[in-house]
């Protein structure tokens, strides 16, 4: 009698020892489910819109336009971001709804806790004077109204082109800087090389043509993408 209530203890000792094991296995499992779900819905974007044309306004103002093919929002990621990865075409208005600048570019994303952009891939702007910036990547800090890029810059004004590494400016684009400037180019003076080269004494009068203006230009600002034509 003694020895098979021993055994009857070994039993339930047994018994119990599975159903814990069981149990806490099951509980393992549904700790990793649970962990995989949150894993990937903090990888997916809240918010994914196609063929987007829209407004943002800012303190009650409209402030900008976006035009984009894809726009997706991610609220989980650390950090949080807004991704555009098929181009974006981006407006600036002033107070007066006048666009103070455009650009356009290839990627961009925009960070809203710390109110950056950081554009990449043939990126192109044009303030309100017609000056236009061309580099591979650039970021815009809307909070301080900076911009700044640590890349080759191509900078096109209407007398003169000029091209280096790094740039800074205000975010209307009209105070800027290239911290290692390379080359200037300066329009006038190369029509009057050009026009110098030409001897009027050595061609008959009715053979001189004038010559095309797409010759006088230097380095010209390389073609636009064709979903830029499309934003």
């Amino acid at each position: 009698m003694e020895k098979t209530f021993c055994d009857m203890t070994m039993v339930n000792k047994l018994t119990v020892f599975l159903l814990l094991a069981l149990l806490l296995a099951s509980c393992s499992g549904r700790d990793k489910q649970l962990g995989e779900a949150i894993t990937e819905r903090d990888s997916l974007p809240v918010m994914d819109t196609r063929g987007v044309t829209t407004l943002i306004s800012d303190s009650g103002l409209i402030r900008y336009r976006i035009k984009t093919e894809e726009w997706k929002v991610f609220d989980r990621k650390n950090p949080s971001h807004w991704a555009f990865e098929k181009g974006v075409y981006l407006e600036k208005f002033d107070t007066l709804f006048q666009i103070e600048a455009s650009i356009e570019a290839d990627t961009a994303y925009f960070y809203d806790k710390e109110e950056l952009w950081k554009l990449m891939g043939n990126v192109h702007i044009q303030n309100l004077k017609g000056e236009k910036f061309d580099t591979d990547l650039l970021y815009w800090d809307q909070r301080k109204g900076r911009v700044w890029s640590d890349q080759f810059i191509r900078i096109e004004q209407p007398d003169r082109i000029a091209t280096g590494h790094g740039f800074e400016s205000n975010q209307e684009m009209t105070a800027y800087t290239i911290r290692k400037s390379e080359a200037i180019f300066y329009v006038d003076e190369q029509e009057a090389a050009a026009s110098d080269s030409i001897s009027s004494d050595s061609l008959p009068a009715d053979t001189l043509e004038p010559i095309p203006a797409e010759t006088l230009r230097v380095a010209p600002a390389r073609t636009s993408l064709a979903r830029r034509k499309a934003l």
